[in-house]
């Protein structure tokens, strides 16, 4: 680990209001500052990696609230990044765990083995594979845009994504349609993999690099990279895919909109509030629809405890977390939720259901998409996935 970036915490404690974690359980080493101070100690030798360091590591949501309001500049992010990569390198986890993390990379980055798993979501499972038969949304959705619809303006072409392309190709669909009404060009290439965003963020980071890399090879030569998945859309540009952007930093004004009269709860993602540093982007489409009424839930910062595979190797803290977020969304008295990653929907949308309060859940795409085809909202509302 870089012992600077180490060195560039004060210890100031303004990351701890935004810590999922730290506001659970008010445990120091729970917090971003206290987890600086064992990768201090494991840097120094003063600390051995046991398996409680390491647990405090795998609790870390990777959320990077804490970059956003450290007043200090600290990389938090790249120093997660570099300390979980040396765990999975260093550190032998127990069967269980092994077990769980080898299924989750088995399945997830693979379009097909994906599509095969949701089929049999309504099966048994047995011990820790509950916990992804738990978390399996109860729709799915693997339509593929067409691979191009002309346009006059720039050569875009879009990152399908592994989860997004299986259980919200309908979101893909939504983007592809947006951008070529914005006057794009607009590429769908059926050859293209796996972004490694899920491999980077669980410790892999070699692996999550490799892909992004082989991604940048496959989609090179057009303007921009466009990303519907705020996970995806950080962990390409944090490894140097060259015009990634996220779908809500393309969007203007030029294709007309029709008025949408319902109320959303707009929840922002981590990795495009914090990693991205985008806010007023996505927030600046929804406002650009007639009628639409967009409400912030309490909470912002905090994380809805997807992140990642995070809710299925530390279930308990995600799921009280989810439901902190689906109770500020349910307090808005929306008639809808959007987020803006696939995480966050299949999360919250999860978290709402188990509340007894199924909200219809949306991309902000397909917002915007049913503005500008001029579908009307009790249409959009009777199709939307709960």
């Amino acid at each position: 680990m870089q012992e600077e970036l180490i060195a560039d915490c004060v210890h100031c404690g303004f990351c701890l209001p935004t810590c999922p974690t730290y506001t659970l359980w008010h445990e120091e080493m729970d917090s971003p500052r206290g987890r600086i101070l064992l990768m201090a100690g494991l840097n120094d030798g003063t600390i051995e990696l046991t398996d409680t360091v390491v647990e405090h590591f795998d609790r870390c949501l990777g959320c990077m609230a804490c970059v956003t309001a450290c007043p200090s500049g600290v990389r938090y992010d790249v120093l997660i990044e570099e300390t979980r990569s040396a765990i999975e390198r260093t550190h032998r986890r127990r069967l269980g765990d092994r077990l769980l993390r080898s299924a989750v990379f088995a399945v997830f980055p693979h379009r097909r083995r994906l599509r095969a798993a949701l089929a049999l979501r309504r099966l048994p499972a047995p011990g820790a594979l509950g916990r992804l038969r738990a978390l399996a949304p109860p729709w799915s959705a693997s339509e593929w845009p067409p691979e191009h619809i002309p346009g006059p303006g720039k050569r875009v072409a879009l990152l399908a994504g592994c989860v997004q392309s299986v259980v919200f190709g309908d979101v893909n669909a939504a983007t592809a349609r947006v951008l070529a009404a914005e006057g794009y060009d607009v590429h769908v290439p059926r050859r293209q993999g796996c972004c490694g965003a899920l491999h980077a963020h669980a410790g892999r980071v070699d692996n999550g690099t490799a892909r992004a890399g082989a991604l940048g090879q496959e989609l090179a030569g057009y303007d921009h990279i466009v990303t519907n998945a705020a996970g995806c859309g950080s962990h390409i540009k944090d490894h140097g895919v060259a015009g990634a952007v996220d779908v809500s930093e393309l969007v203007g004004r030029t294709a007309a909109r029709h008025p949408l009269e319902l109320s959303v709860a707009f929840q922002d993602p981590c990795h495009l509030r914090h990693a991205q540093g985008l806010s007023a982007e996505p927030r600046e489409m929804l406002d650009s629809i007639p009628g639409l009424e967009r409400r912030e839930p309490a909470g912002q910062d905090l994380c809805c405890g997807s992140a990642g595979i995070y809710n299925l190797i530390e279930s308990e803290a995600a799921l009280e977390l989810g439901e902190r977020k689906a109770q500020a969304i349910i307090d808005t008295g929306a008639d809808a939720y959007a987020s803006a990653n696939p995480g966050c929907l299949v999360q919250v949308s999860a978290a709402l259901r188990r509340a007894g309060h199924p909200l219809p859940s949306f991309h902000p795409i397909e917002l915007l998409d049913a503005s500008i085809r001029g579908i009307p909202a009790e249409q959009l509302l009777e199709q939307a996935r709960r």
